[in-house]
Order: C-alpha cells, then sequence, then structure tokens
C-alpha cells in the first residue's frame, strides 16, 4: 500500500513537472491581444519608469524577474532611482537600454538577456514596427507588449496595470491598487459633484519649462493627462480650449486673454540631460528653497508678469513624473486644495501619499513633490 502510494505521488509530480506551463492571453493598450506563458519569468522594462507600477504590484520582490529597462529613470528621474538603488542596490548592475523611438534600443543585447516579454510604452508601438522590432522579437521567442500611462491615461491606465498584474502573477495587487487609485480620486470628484453651480478656475499648466532651449512659452495639456487632472480637481485647462491633442503649444497672447487664475509648471530633477537648468526640481526629498527661486524666476518671462495669477502668488509647481504613473490621485488632490481650499480643508494629500507609500511601495516617502510661490500653500 505505501509503495503504491508514493508510486501515485511520483505519478502527480512528473506529470505535473513535464506538463508545459498554461499560457494566456494579456489585452495591451495598443488593443493587441499577447498570448504567453505567465507569470513570466524573465521581463524587460523597456521604460524604466514602469517600475513605479511594477513596485506597487510587488513590493519587496519588485526586481525578482526583471533583467534589463531603459535608462529613463537615471537619466529623468534620478531622485526615484536614488530611492530604488537604496532599497535593491543590485539594480546598479541591471543592463540598461536606450530609447526605441530613437533607435538606441539593442534588440540583439536584449535577445542575449533571454527574456520572455518587453515591455514598451505606447509612443514607440509606430517605431517598433517600422523598424521590424516587433517582428525580430517574435522570431527570437519574445512578446512585446505596449503600456500606456501617459498618451490617454483614462483609455489605459487600468488595462495597463492589469497587464503588468499579469506579467508579474500579481493579478490581485493589481486590482487592489486599481481600487485604491479610484477611492482617492473620489475623495476630490464625489465632494465636487455635491457642489452646485461650482465655479472652476482657470488654470494654465505649463508642460517642463526651463528644461531645455530657448527660455520661452508655453508648452502644455489638452484635455488628457495633466489637462484631465486639472479638470478632475474642479478646475478648467484653458488649453484644452483649443489643443485637442495629448500635447501642444499655447499661443502666449492667448495666454494673456484668457488670464488665468492659477499657473502650474511641471518639474522634475533634469540635471542630468538640461542644458540651461532652469526647471523647477520637486520631486521625492527636493530643496523646496531652490525650487521656489527657480519658480519665481520662470515668472519673470513674458508674459507671466502681467498674468492675474503671478499677481495674486497662484502659481505653482508639480512634479513631471506624474504625467507618465498612475499616481495621478495625488496631484489631483494637491490641485483640489490650490483651487477650492475652503472646500478641501479636511484633505491631505501629503498624508495620503505617504500612507499609499505604506501600504503598496518598498520605498519611503519623502516630501518634495509640490512648491508654491504662496508659502504654506505646499
Amino acid at each position: 500500500m505505501i509503495f503504491k502510494t508514493l508510486g501515485t505521488i511520483a505519478t502527480i509530480l512528473f506529470a505535473t513537472l513535464s506538463s508545459p506551463a498554461l499560457s494566456a492571453q494579456i489585452v495591451d493598450a495598443a488593443g493587441r491581444t499577447v498570448e504567453m506563458d505567465l507569470p513570466a519569468k524573465r521581463v524587460i522594462l523597456g521604460e524604466a519608469r514602469q517600475v513605479h507600477v511594477v513596485a506597487a504590484l510587488k513590493g519587496d520582490k519588485t526586481f525578482d524577474t526583471i533583467v534589463g529597462w531603459r535608462d529613463d529613470l537615471i537619466k529623468k528621474d534620478p531622485d526615484s532611482y536614488a530611492a530604488y538603488v537604496e532599497r535593491f542596490p543590485q539594480i546598479k548592475d541591471l543592463p540598461r537600454f536606450g530609447y526605441l523611438p530613437q533607435g538606441e534600443f539593442s534588440l540583439e543585447a536584449a535577445i542575449a538577456l533571454s527574456p520572455d516579454v518587453i515591455t514598451l510604452n505606447l509612443e514607440a508601438e509606430q517605431s517598433a514596427k517600422e523598424s521590424g522590432f516587433e517582428e525580430k522579437a517574435a522570431a527570437a521567442g519574445i512578446k512585446v507588449v505596449y503600456l500606456d500611462f501617459r498618451l490617454d491615461p483614462d483609455k489605459n491606465t487600468e488595462r495597463s496595470i492589469r497587464a503588468l498584474g499579469q506579467i508579474f502573477g500579481a493579478e490581485q495587487r493589481a486590482d487592489e491598487f486599481m481600487a485604491y487609485r479610484r477611492q482617492q480620486i473620489a475623495l476630490v470628484t464625489d465632494k465636487l459633484a455635491t457642489v452646485k453651480d461650482l465655479k472652476r478656475p482657470g488654470v494654465f499648466i505649463e508642460r517642463a519649462p526651463g528644461i531645455s532651449g530657448e527660455d520661452t512659452c508655453c508648452r502644455t495639456f489638452g484635455p488628457v493627462n495633466f489637462g484631465a487632472m486639472v479638470e478632475e480637481a474642479g478646475g478648467h485647462n484653458i488649453a484644452s480650449d483649443v489643443i485637442k491633442t495629448t500635447f501642444g503649444d499655447l499661443n502666449p497672447e492667448q495666454l494673456v486673454v484668457s488670464d488665468p487664475a492659477h499657473i502650474i509648471v511641471t518639474g522634475s530633477n533634469w540635471a542630468a540631460e538640461s542644458d540651461i537648468n532652469q526647471f523647477v526640481p520637486v520631486g521625492r526629498g527636493a530643496d523646496m528653497k531652490l525650487a521656489r527661486e527657480r519658480l519665481a524666476k520662470l515668472m519673470t518671462r513674458t508674459p507671466f508678469p502681467e498674468l492675474t495669477a503671478v499677481k495674486q502668488g497662484n502659481v505653482h509647481a508639480v512634479w513631471h513624473q506624474f504625467y507618465g504613473a498612475p499616481y495621478e490621485f495625488f496631484p489631483i488632490q494637491q490641485f483640489a486644495k490650490w483651487f477650492h481650499p475652503d472646500l478641501f480643508t479636511d484633505l491631505d494629500p501629503e498624508k495620503n501619499f505617504a500612507d499609499f507609500h505604506k501600504q503598496f511601495l518598498p520605498v519611503s516617502y519623502k516630501p518634495g513633490y509640490f512648491v508654491s510661490l504662496e508659502k504654506g500653500v505646499n
């Protein structure tokens, strides 16, 4: 009887070990159905800033299956990179890749790492197709999955979080993360919905001023991304009246005519790639004194000094990297406090973002993601 039982167990174990892994389907941000074995054992992040999502799903095991990533976190978000290096020192040795649309991503080097999947941002899709990247990756047995937290977040954010949950074997955690985001955003939108005849202040949000080129105005956002965050927070994004794409340029004369009640600029620590170093360096653990000085200097450009927002001190900066990570509940909450301070006296975005770190992320929270010229606002 004992030998018979042992024989049965051995048969079951052999069948389990020798049977092929079950495949599953992922619907990515490009609308493609990708069939692959899940969870993936070896992953290359085609944009390293996707780690902001992976970390929320995997916590202390964030880098267990990541075998390479793009170099953008180091160049565009070094403060976050430093936080992750402090927690996971081994990532300093992770192979790095360049930006595919600029021809800097070496597929040959990627193939040498034997990944199961490469995740790319949606804006790289056209280049990946035209360059033959998709076809060559497929020939090497590598799946390509497109994600999007930037071009059309309303449409693609949850689909992209769900895809990463599948890739990393964290579907339940992905559901928890999405539910958390919705609940945090609802703290603002539900209250705004109770206000009859809500007065929405005009808001101009300038994209990455002071990072490169001539110090001129006015790169901005249309009705999505930061533009949508402004609307969800109870403001009116003035650029959406004339710009219908994700990004665009507003005519300075139009800015004067609109005369917004609030001005918000996006900033980050871009010291590694800026040629003029006049950006506002907000972000994790930012120097608030320097950030305010930079913000004040940006407001001396034409036509800002003549605008109502500048005269009244309603000038702010927000961490630019919120535009590509599904942490938008934090800026939505802070924007709401700027636009409707009397309505959101009990809302504490800083505490909420710190709590989010404790609940979801393997790195500690440090303030510095916002700054304002009006003391005490940030």
